[in-house]
């Protein structure tokens, strides 16, 4: 059924993982969506068990795809690994991991409060109780988080880093690359985007970072949520719209609801 609020509103959309899907919830309210996926999923070479590594006192867990990877990687020492996070503290970002935690039979994770941006889990981590010198180990997710660990170093603790996967450019860049130029051309409308990591490599791909900027303050921009919209802001562009809570339905509907007034005030 298509609801036409969105009726020949032109969108751009960086979803990888999920991108037809995405593609066809904003063609169902009638919009005309242009798809640029902006990721591709690369193993770390390095990627194991490394919760082996000193004796860590507490471990904090940023995706629940990150956090089933962690299980995967481990191989025959996932048993290992699984009955060390039942025994010291954890601290989970969010419900993606507590939903993965429990589907590998792991209970009693602290849950980071909304809107689960680093900074949320610092007092979560900071109620744990852990001695000075104490090794927190921080599962990555795409690109390292770098305010994360610095915070978390400044309070006298150790980082143990552990890149389960990251964030590669798509193996064929020209959608991508387009899709960066039809944006400084006026092409789209609208630009949504899902993810931090697809804002960085939007602008590594755009042949003028400046061009792009100014682009991107003359459409509407949807953030998925407040970790989207931090990386935004870091390359100079403010969101019109944010989802809540974030994820991909309420984005849609929000993008549905507010868009067309915002594209008439412009």
């Amino acid at each position: 059924m298509t609801h036409g609020t969105l009726q020949g509103t032109r969108i751009v959309v960086f979803e990888a993982r999920r991108a037809e899907e995405l593609a066809t919830l904003f063609a169902r309210h009638g919009a005309v969506v242009t798809s640029a996926p902006a990721l591709r999923e690369a193993q770390n070479p390095d990627r194991g068990p490394t919760l082996d590594r000193g004796a860590v006192g507490a471990v904090v867990l940023l995706t629940g795809v990150g956090t089933r990877a962690l299980a995967e990687a481990a191989g025959d020492a996932a048993p290992r690994l699984l009955d060390g996070l039942r025994r010291v503290p954890v601290v989970a970002r969010g419900p993606k991991p507590l939903a993965a935690l429990r589907q590998l039979d792991v209970a009693g994770a602290h849950p980071v409060p909304v809107p689960h941006t680093w900074r949320e889990v610092l007092p979560v981590l900071d109620a744990v109780g852990l001695e000075p010198g104490s090794l927190v180990a921080v599962q990555e997710y795409g690109a390292p988080p770098t305010d994360l660990i610095e915070a978390i170093e400044a309070r006298g603790l150790r980082v143990l880093r552990v890149p389960v996967y990251r964030w590669a450019l798509p193996a064929d860049v020209g959608p991508l690359t387009g899709a960066a130029a039809g944006l400084v051309a006026g092409a789209f409308d609208v630009a949504v985007f899902t993810s931090a990591s697809q804002i960085a490599h939007l602008f590594q791909v755009a042949q003028d970072a400046d061009a792009l900027r100014a682009a991107l303050g003359r459409v509407v921009v949807a953030s998925i949520g407040p970790v989207c919209s931090e990386a935004l802001e870091g390359h100079g562009v403010t969101p019109a719209l944010e989802a809540s809570p974030p994820k991909m339905g309420p984005l849609v509907a929000l993008v549905a609801a507010r868009a067309p007034g915002l594209r008439r005030r412009d």
